[in-house]
Order: C-alpha cells, then structure tokens, then sequence
C-alpha cells in the first residue's frame, strides 16, 4: 500500500471561490508574460472570478491529496460554434511543479467527459509550450476527428480546435 497520495479531478463550487482566486493569480502571473499586463499596487492582478460564477460557468480543481494543483475554467461557447450547449475551455492551469507529469492531459480529459457535447479549445499562438499540449491531447481524445483553424483576436493569433465527444 502506497502513501503517495493520487491525483484527483472534482468539480467545485462557490465554496471553493478563494482557492480559485489564489491559483488564478499563478496563472496570469505565467500569462503576463505574453499579454503584457501588471499587477495593481497591491501586487495582485486581482481578476473578478465573481462574474464566471455568475454566468454559470463551471470549475474544476485537479488535487494532489488536500493541494489543489491545477484548475479549468468551462464556460459556453455558443456565440463561437452556434450552438447554445457548447462549452468553451475558457481557462486551463495547472502549476509548474506538475505541468509535464499527466496531469494536465488527465484534467483536459475528466472535464470533457463531464459534459458530452460540442466543446471549443482555444490558445494564444504566443504562448509557445501551450499550442502542442493542446494539439496531441485534443487530437488524441477526439481521435483526429477534431477542427483546427487559426484566428485574429484583439491583433492576437489563436489556435482554436473544436470538436464533440460523444456519452460515454
């Protein structure tokens, strides 16, 4: 019997809101660095998490035993697929300290098949170690049966890949 603890995949609620808020300042702490915005003069960027909540939007928390170690962030995606059931990976994270270890293609994979449907995946061209993670894991989970277009966002490059999963 093995004291390592596993890795754990939940959807969390409200109640989770500050640890939410606490591992969104590490992830736009990582994507400053190809958007280009500062902390406030409290030294936190202090993003509204509230109006995610609001909107419905769904989080989920990877964990090593009690630690939360990564989050996704899923909203709908209808005015980008036409489709009011689709969801959109809105914002995906998981710390540098378990990025490259599974994690991350094992989150990807429990919030897809949480929510069978037509699904949206979009990244930042710039952020360089990003665009292949997405590529192999959206291309391996649909089997090669996914849509890859580039798009112009606010003079920014993305990759969007677009697919639907089936029930399992």
């Amino acid at each position: 019997m093995s004291d390592t603890p596993q890795i754990t995949i939940a959807r969390v609620g409200r109640e989770a809101h500050e640890t939410l808020v606490n591992l969104f300042e590490l992830y736009l702490h990582d994507m400053a660095e190809w958007f280009v915005f500062d902390t406030h003069p409290n030294g936190r960027y202090d993003y509204d998490l509230a109006r995610h909540w609001d909107a419905g939007d769904r989080v989920y928390f990877a964990s090593l035993g009690e630690i939360p170690i990564g989050f996704a962030l899923v909203g709908a995606a209808p005015d980008w697929l036409d489709d009011p059931t689709a969801n959109d990976v809105a914002e995906f994270f998981v710390v540098r300290r378990h990025r490259h270890s599974g994690v991350s293609d094992a989150l990807a994979r429990a919030v897809w098949d949480a929510d069978p449907g037509r699904w949206r995946v979009r990244v930042f061209e710039g952020n360089l170690p990003a665009v292949p993670f997405w590529r192999r894991i959206v291309g391996s989970y649909s089997n090669g049966t996914h849509s890859e277009e580039r798009l112009l966002n606010n003079g920014k490059h993305w990759a969007v890949f677009s697919f639907t999963n089936a029930p399992t």
